[in-house]
């Protein structure tokens, strides 16, 4: 697919996002959509963390703030801003850098009116823009890291600018652009873009033994990297760098390891006789010989760490809090996996491998790594097997990240055959790993978790052994997880325009949660999965329900931000010991006798 017709395709997802949200009663800016479009996109890819659409756009003190978005670390020590310059254009047209500039500029106002506690001051409690704002006051000493990323349908000329300086903080500034958002997507490989150059970076090319596959799907060569390359590299790429089932690991534990700190800072020339090194895979190499003569790596393309993430995140983070650390004395073990690979799912499924064996030697859980667990690999040839009660729709699950838009090129070689493709499978139905633990921890009463956020609620959710994922799904269970997906995504979209200033992701899980708690079994998911949505009436008590959730939130939270009290089990405790409207008797989907 070309830049162009991928510019048109992205333009029309757009398109039918903000005209499904006018069906469903709420108004949806182009621009929000589009924010909405790229963000969950960077997310997925390991870019960003669990990104919210926030629409904040006015004058605070005479400064022109603009967000459109953000993302908040789990350990709230990382932020990402997102400011959007959409035109809905159809053709491929450059944006000026001044333009980006001028957009990142309002972005870094509101993060410094956010720091120093004037926007708070400035704008009501009740307003969108509160509860963010002060969670940028009260963490932001704590912020390790700032980026801001501005996002475009248009081609910027520059994708990375030099950082700025925000009340004492350097803040990161990055382009989305349709051509960079475009190559992710076609690809399906965000990690084309991590390229190193050690010529560039340590000034000669990596000493290494270098050895030859036996076979035609790998080479690979050893090598020690010196540990202030490693840590620019984690500056300039951050958790890309690290392979997704690396992250999720990470998200559980601390980035900094405390025996690789103290190395660091007591004796960093033993680092090598202490670490056991990093794994890291790429797909392409190139090799030169290094200033000793000796054969050594000059680049890779395509690098990423499947072990080794908390040794990486730890050097960079034990530099950022300790300046004075020498980081030049300091050397990494590493050994590089060069893929030759021409199939994309064995390509996949050989670095989820070397991810698993890798680590399985130290302290991850093999339960950790989930990309090609069983059950999410049944459930993905489930979504390819079942149609819809129409008999020619279906839903699509996405095990790995960007695979829906990967099938639409690979398939859609033709307008026609593009358009056959979506209209069976629109983008409507597409659910990711992410999203599907969501809608069923949901559904399984564990609200709470969900509040979570998205990638701790999906740790969760593959760690519990008493989970469905313990279970090869069927087809029954497969249905069932759809009806599941059918019931939040629309208990999602009343409680979008139902009124609800804030909170909206809490109330969500909580109605759901709150509604299996009531009907529990008498509630068909295998009707909601022969309609394929829900009845006049069900959506009804669901509106109640939610407005009834949203009071009780309120009240049990107090002084305490909602989006806070709602992670803890206290708070479901709380809330089932509440009264809750009983469903009325003509929900066809809910049967009056108990099961």
């Amino acid at each position: 697919m070309t830049l162009e017709e991928f510019l048109v395709q992205t333009q029309s997802e757009v398109r039918s996002m903000v005209s499904d949200r006018m069906v469903a009663g709420t108004y949806l800016k182009d621009e929000a959509a589009f924010s909405d479009v790229v963000m969950q996109h960077m997310a997925e890819c390991g870019m960003t963390f669990d990104p919210r659409v926030l629409h904040i756009e006015r004058t605070v003190s005479g400064s022109k703030l603009k967000l459109n978005g953000y993302a908040v670390s789990d350990d709230a020590d990382q932020v990402d801003l997102f400011v959007t310059l959409y035109d809905g254009v159809d053709a491929v047209q450059p944006i000026a850098d001044a333009d980006v500039v001028r957009a990142a500029e309002q972005c870094l106002k509101f993060l410094g009116k956010s720091a120093d506690g004037k926007l708070v001051a400035a704008i009501d409690p009740s307003d969108d823009a509160y509860e963010f704002s002060l969670t940028i006051k009260d963490c932001y000493e704590d912020l390790e890291q700032i980026r801001v990323y501005i996002l475009t349908d248009r081609q910027a000329k520059t994708r990375v600018f030099k950082p700025r300086d925000v009340a004492g903080k350097s803040v990161r500034l990055e382009v989305m652009d349709i051509e960079r958002l475009h190559r992710h997507w076609s690809e399906g490989k965000p990690r084309d873009e991590l390229v190193v150059s050690f010529e560039e970076v340590c000034g000669s090319p990596l000493p290494c033994v270098y050895v030859p596959g036996e076979n035609e799907e790998y080479d690979y060569a050893l090598t020690a990297i010196p540990g202030a390359t490693l840590r620019l590299l984690y500056e300039r790429y951050g958790a890309r760098l690290l392979e997704a089932n690396v992250r999720s690991f990470l998200s559980q534990t601390g980035k900094v390891n405390k025996g690789i700190r103290d190395t660091l800072r007591d004796a960093p020339e033993r680092f090598m006789a202490y670490n056991n090194g990093i794994v890291l895979i790429a797909d392409e190499a190139s090799l030169a010989r290094a200033a000793d003569g000796s054969m050594g790596l000059a680049w890779l393309k395509g690098m990423q760490i499947v072990n080794g993430g908390q040794t990486t995140a730890s050097i960079y983070f034990t530099k950022r809090k300790h300046p004075d650390i020498d980081l030049t004395r300091v050397r990494v073990p590493a050994k590089v996996i060069v893929l030759h690979s021409h199939n994309p799912d064995a390509e996949e499924l050989l670095i989820s491998d070397i991810s698993r064996y890798a680590n399985s030697q130290n302290a991850v859980k093999v339960s950790d790594l989930s990309a090609n667990k069983p059950f999410h690999v049944e459930l993905e040839k489930l979504a390819l097997s079942t149609y819809c009660p129409d008999g020619t729709s279906r839903w699509f699950y996405e095990r790995a990240a960007g695979s829906y838009n990967v099938m639409l090129a690979r398939e859609g070689t033709t307008p026609a055959r593009l358009r056959q493709i979506k209209e069976a499978i629109p983008p409507g139905r597409k659910i990711t790993k992410t999203d599907l633990a969501k809608y069923v921890q949901a559904w399984g009463r564990k609200p709470q978790i969900v509040s979570l956020g998205n990638q701790k609620n999906f740790d969760r959710f593959m760690s519990d052994d008493d989970t469905v994922t313990s279970v090869i799904p069927d087809v029954s269970r497969y249905k069932h997880a759809i009806a599941q997906t059918i019931l939040f995504r629309t208990a999602q979209k009343i409680v979008r325009t139902g009124g609800f200033q804030a909170y909206q992701a809490n109330i969500t899980a909580y109605t759901v949660a709150s509604l299996s708690e009531i009907a529990g079994s008498r509630l068909s998911l295998d009707a909601i999965w022969q309609k394929q949505g829900l009845s006049s009436q069900l959506s009804g008590y669901i509106s109640n329900l939610a407005a009834r959730v949203n009071d009780i939130l309120r009240d049990d939270a107090g002084a305490r931000q909602v989006s806070e009290w709602a992670k803890k089990d206290e708070c479901w405790e709380s809330l089932k010991a509440s009264s809750l409207p009983p469903p009325p008797a003509d929900v066809p989907e809910i049967s009056r006798s108990h099961a």
